[in-house]
């Protein structure tokens, strides 16, 4: 996938967007950490605090639930069930989202906290990438 297939992807279901989202993200992201995901993991993570952080604008939080629906999603470009190939258009879609909210997102990977997903305190840590 192309950058500027990535963002098309990205802003595509970033304006399909909605606070209902949040739960169909919650209940499959935990699974996503594979493949080349596992090497942006700490993205994704930051992406979701920006999801769940009530403080964060709905424009950018947007911009982050289209992505990681993109990511949990298995309607996208490149089925993620293919070997190899599967996630990485998902990685590129996570890695337009990022870029997009770089500045935004130093905060959700500076925090301290390590929740994941369902709350519980992850194995991975959520440092810088």
């Amino acid at each position: 996938m192309s950058k500027n297939e990535a963002y098309q992807r990205l802003h595509e279901y970033a304006e399909k967007a909605s606070p209902q989202d949040v739960q169909k993200i919650r209940e499959k992201l935990t699974g996503m950490n594979r493949g080349p995901i596992k090497k942006i993991w700490n993205d994704v993570l930051s992406l979701w605090r920006m999801i769940t952080d009530p403080s964060a604008s709905w424009t950018s939080k947007a911009i982050a639930i289209g992505a990681v629906l993109y990511l949990v999603s298995p309607l996208d470009g490149v089925p993620d069930l293919l070997p190899l190939v599967g996630l990485t258009d998902d990685a590129a879609v996570v890695l337009a989202a990022v870029a997009t909210l770089a500045f935004e997102l130093k905060k959700y990977r500076d925090a301290k906290q390590s929740d994941t997903v369902d709350g519980k305190k992850s194995h991975v840590a959520a440092t810088p990438s």
